[in-house]
């Protein structure tokens, strides 16, 4: 099931994927423009999101429902003009 700008841990994730199966891995993504004034690359930008990820604690809908954090999995994206750059935690 697909989620997306709702409460989480202390913030607002970008989106979830909740599985259906208990099972299956749960994914959080969290979506970044890459901003000179505030990162040195599309790398910096990636920590950030997973940084957000991680001092937010938006898997804190997962864990609430029973989903252990090694079923769950953290993206963060960065994006420059066409340029994305993916990372995971």
């Amino acid at each position: 099931m697909l989620t997306s700008n709702r409460e989480s841990g202390f913030g607002r994730y970008d989106a979830m994927l909740e599985p259906l199966r208990p099972e299956d891995d749960g994914i959080i993504l969290e979506f970044k423009v890459f901003r000179p004034q505030k990162e040195k690359s599309l790398e910096d930008t990636v920590e950030a999101a997973l940084k957000q990820i991680e001092e937010k604690q938006y898997e804190a809908a997962l864990t609430a429902k029973g989903f252990r954090g090694e079923r769950i999995r953290k993206y963060g994206f960065a994006f420059q003009d066409k340029h994305v750059m993916i990372g995971s935690a």
